[in-house]
């Protein structure tokens, strides 16, 4: 298998633009889906958010999802399950209306951190957005525009943990 597209944003300013727009035009079109790199948001800010959440998820879910899965009676099962999701998540609204103040348990040091990063990522969208609007003949700013909404744009966070399972043979994934 081919390796998936990745995108180096520091390509569009020079030379290699065109190839990079081409590039990104193929990814869309036939994977679609790519990875960025020299997007701008410092790798120092997202291995904050890493260690953060990382140390959320120990420190206030892991906990939870031991529990979850007590009261599934997964320890004893003795029988398949198949309505359980393995996975352990919570959710971060940024736009409209940030609910990051009403999320219990986060500590300040990680509020403040993923609201910066939401900013971040915002003028990221709103960069590949403009992007796309040029790959597609667009004026610049129409997808934002399409997107925006009557609130404006609708923009969040889905923080997932996927710990791993103590009695896989027990585990049904269909």
């Amino acid at each position: 298998m081919e390796n998936f597209p990745v995108i180096n944003m520091k390509n569009l300013n020079g030379d290699k633009r065109a190839s990079t727009m081409e590039h990104i035009k193929d990814a869309c079109e036939n994977w679609g889906f790519f990875e960025l790199v020299n997007h701008g948001i410092p790798h120092e800010m997202m291995d904050t958010v890493e260690r953060l959440t990382k140390g959320h998820y120990k420190k206030c879910m892991e906990q939870r999802f031991k529990e979850l899965v007590a009261s599934k009676a997964l320890e004893g099962v003795q029988v398949e399950i198949t309505d359980m999701d393995w996975e352990s998540t919570f959710f971060l609204r940024h736009l409209p209306v940030s609910n990051i103040s009403q999320v219990p348990d986060l500590d300040n040091e990680y509020r403040t951190i993923m609201k910066e990063f939401a900013v971040r990522l915002e003028k990221l969208a709103e960069e590949l957005l403009d992007l796309l609007c040029e790959n597609l003949g667009l004026e610049k700013g129409y997808l934002k525009k399409a997107f925006y909404g009557s609130k404006g744009p609708n923009f969040g966070t889905k923080v997932s943990n996927y710990p791993p399972c103590p009695k896989p043979d027990k585990w049904s994934t269909t």
